[in-house]
């Protein structure tokens, strides 16, 4: 019977963190849209003067691979985030479980350790955005009480990526 932990990730972690960022892409049809590096998960993460994210790392230590130890099955990575009418927030970028490991509670319980976090530093919600395919995904934050702003509110989410930052800021865009 395999036991299961949640923990902060380590300096060590980044590789697997990795592995599962590119699991997730895959699942959500966007692997090519992945840029990060371990590299940068290790400076961004873990490096001064103060991380730009915090990760958190289901374990297992399955009998059938002991030999090999504690192995990653899943990660909740997670930033500060401010509203300007609430104060602190925390906004959750990712939670993951390795597809062999669903079903057993391992996203639950990243869930809440997220939360447990989020209610330590004083913020006053917890966000994150889901794709509007993901059913699974969304009945899983929903059945735990998460709101879908999109419909109670209204609110869209918006991106500028680095060409549009480019154009925004240079001289031509004044003449526009």
């Amino acid at each position: 019977m395999a036991g299961y932990r949640v923990r902060a990730a380590e300096l060590g972690d980044c590789q697997e963190i990795m592995r599962m960022i590119q699991e997730l892409a895959e699942y959500e049809k966007i692997s090519d849209q992945v840029k990060v590096t371990a590299e940068d998960l290790l400076r961004d993460g873990f490096g001064e003067p103060a991380p730009l994210f915090r990760c958190l790392v289901a374990e297992c230590e399955d009998e059938n691979r002991k030999k090999a130890g504690p192995q990653l099955v899943g990660y909740a990575l997670s930033y500060p985030v401010y509203s300007t009418f609430k104060g602190r927030s925390l906004y959750l970028e990712d939670i993951y479980v390795t597809p062999e490991y669903r079903g057993k509670g391992i996203g639950s319980k990243l869930l809440t350790a997220v939360a447990e976090s989020c209610l330590s530093l004083g913020c006053a919600r917890l966000q994150l955005s889901v794709l509007d395919w993901n059913q699974t995904a969304i009945n899983f934050y929903k059945s735990r009480g998460a709101h879908d702003m999109s419909q109670e509110e209204g609110w869209r989410i918006f991106r500028f990526l680095p060409d549009d930052l480019q154009r925004m800021t240079s001289k031509d865009a004044d003449a526009n």
